[in-house]
């Protein structure tokens, strides 16, 4: 659980810790605590970075493990931000390895038929069939700069290109996802920070 009893949102920041109750409890039953508060929020990130559920999955457990083994150092600081950057990280690892993703056809990735009132889980998967269109590295700087919050220093030494590199596909990217999500509804299409189109 949260400090608040709320899910972990997808933009957590230095001072937005998971507040594990610690009275008690050894390390290993604290990590567990922790990594069932942060799953939920890894795992959204880690599905907009490669828009594939299953290799998500992948990279969730890798972030999960990695900060287990990590635990004594990051417990006490922001341990969900060292789990993100190791998530990000893994799957920055995995663009330079591959080069090229291979990726479904979006027909293939249509949901089933959701009740009303699923609106932010339809925008979501909008946003994310409209990031895979996008071209490779546009698509990095997006998911880097406007839905995991970087700086455009960041991103630039993330990616291991330019500050100028991260503007000029940043820009593109920003523009040709507002027209390929303008085309499929009536409303803005800026991404938001919760991973939806505003």
């Amino acid at each position: 659980m949260t400090s608040e009893g709320a899910m972990p949102r997808l933009h957590g920041t230095s001072d937005e810790r998971f507040g594990i109750v610690t009275a008690g409890a050894s390390a290993a039953e604290r990590f567990t605590a922790f990594a069932a508060a942060s799953t939920p929020a890894l795992s959204r990130i880690a599905y907009l970075l490669c828009g594939d559920e299953h290799r998500a999955g992948d990279l969730v457990q890798l972030a999960l493990e990695r900060t287990y083994r990590a635990w004594a150092r990051v417990e006490d600081g922001d341990p969900f931000a060292y789990a993100r950057r190791v998530l990000a990280t893994a799957r920055i690892d995995g663009w330079r390895r591959t080069r090229r993703d291979v990726l479904s056809d979006p027909a293939d990735l249509r949901p089933p038929p959701v009740p009303d009132g699923t609106r932010t889980v339809l925008d979501r998967d909008r946003l994310v069939r409209a990031l895979r269109q996008l071209p490779e590295g546009q698509r990095r700087v997006v998911v880097l700069r406007h839905l995991l919050d970087r700086s455009e220093a960041q991103t630039a030494d993330e990616l291991g290109i330019s500050v100028g590199s991260v503007k000029s596909s940043g820009s593109r990217g920003l523009a040709r996802l507002r027209e390929l999500l303008g085309a499929d509804g009536d409303h803005d299409a800026t991404p938001t920070r919760k991973g939806t189109v505003r």
